[in-house]
């Protein structure tokens, strides 16, 4: 009884294991192959520590379609596609940076057809939803689609074009696919405290002159203002000041790629610094949109003039606190007592300050031409706007001013 009981143990016993090793086949045929995260979890392995490697970045979209193409050239980075205009390298670098963190952390679909559905499709085919992002530099060719950003926020479904498996990979990864986004947008930045006078001109209309005299002036003076009339917003004149301030371009378009506009389309606007800086521009309306050509020059007179008004002020300052610094010294027998800070530059060697001053000017003048030339910018309306301005619509309209008197004035001048 009890052999046949040990031979039925045995026989169940092997019918577990066969049974285990079944199961366990099974499952493994239900797993894809490539079901692990591979040894280097990165999308790019090997990136991270070549980013400044990096010489050029091409987007292609849909039936193969470069869209965006950033170089890295003897000028620094630039978009070919908008006439190798300097490129927007922080942003640059952020997609970069991106890319290279971008650690797999799911295995996702290897079944070709439900790539759409994550948007890693090859982007030979017409419609395809993600962006191939390809790498120059690197000593090999680096390629990854980028597809959809997941429901989440904080993953995006991305697979290398030479592998079936797709995968989640860390971080978001937004690909910007119009060559404008990726334009160094900063086209001037003058504080309106610094502008001493602007003077507007429409076609065939009579200037608009704005001016201060000096910095401390808060408002700015409107030139020939008729008899009678006056100015509707004083905060909207100062407002004309702050054009340059911040401006970015919109787009830009290379010389020649345009017809030009007539001089009877052009407003000019000239805006001068009390140090001497002096910014023209022209612009005008095409289509829908407001384009603008700058260029920048240096007044030596006025550069020199405010170089010395400056260097006064600094001298009258430094001896102020210098007598203060004695007069507290006298007062306090020596304890305590302030002693002056070393004489400035430009009251110890005036004439090194001079020169430093001015050539600081003269690299912003070839540093703003260096950035206008060849080029005509797409500007925003309200800075186009601003330009865009005559003397009569900075005054009240004639009939709110004195209306009685004003329409008696109006049937004298008739009769005349």
């Amino acid at each position: 009884m009890n052999h046949v009981n040990t031979k039925g143990l045995l026989g169940l016993a092997a019918l577990a294991v066969v049974a285990v090793i079944a199961a366990i086949v099974v499952a493994s045929n239900r797993q894809p192959a490539s079901e692990s995260i591979p040894a280097s979890s990165e999308a790019l392995p090997g990136m991270r520590e070549h980013i400044n490697d990096v010489t050029g970045v091409t987007l292609i979209a849909a039936e193969e379609k470069p869209v965006v193409t950033l170089v890295r050239g003897n000028q620094g980075w630039t978009v070919k596609e908008k006439g190798d205009f300097p490129a927007n390298t922080g942003k640059l670098r952020e997609l970069l940076l991106k890319m290279a963190g971008a650690e797999l952390l799911e295995p996702k679909t290897e079944n070709a057809e439900r790539y759409p559905e994550l948007g890693v499709e090859d982007v030979n085919t017409q419609g395809a939803k993600g962006v191939l992002v390809s790498l120059d530099g690197l000593g090999k060719p680096v390629r990854l689609i980028v597809g959809k950003v997941s429901g989440q926020g904080n993953g995006t479904f991305v697979r290398r074009p030479e592998d079936k498996q797709s995968w989640l990979a860390k971080g978001a990864l937004r690909i910007e696919r119009d060559p404008t986004q990726w334009l160094d947008k900063a086209l001037a930045d003058i504080p309106a405290d610094r502008i001493a006078e602007i003077v507007l001109t429409r076609p065939g209309g009579k200037a608009l002159r704005l001016y201060k005299t000096a910095p401390s002036d808060k408002e700015y003076k409107v030139a020939d203002i008729p008899s009678g009339r006056e100015l509707k917003d004083e905060s909207a004149v100062n407002g004309l000041a702050s054009t340059l301030t911040g401006l970015n371009l919109v787009d830009v378009l290379p010389d020649g790629s345009s017809p030009p506009p007539g001089q009877d389309q052009v407003v000019k606007a000239r805006y001068r610094t009390f140090d001497g800086l002096t910014v023209d521009v022209q612009t005008w309306k095409q289509d829908d949109k407001r384009l603008a050509r700058f260029s920048a020059a240096l007044d030596s007179a006025v550069a020199d003039a405010h170089i010395q008004a400056e260097q006064a002020k600094a001298k009258a300052d430094y001896e102020a606190k210098n007598k203060e610094a004695k007069d507290a010294a006298r007062e306090n027998t020596g304890e305590g007592a302030n002693t002056p800070d070393p004489a400035p530059l430009a009251v110890s060697d005036p004439a090194q300050d001079r020169e430093q001053r001015l050539d600081a000017l003269n690299r912003e003048v070839e540093t703003l031409n260096r950035r206008f030339a060849r080029w005509s910018f797409v500007i925003p309306e309200y800075k186009y706007a601003n330009m865009d301005k005559s003397l009569e619509d900075l005054l009240n309209p004639v009939a709110e001013k004195n209306g009685p008197a004003k329409e008696k004035q109006a049937k004298k001048s008739a009769k005349r």
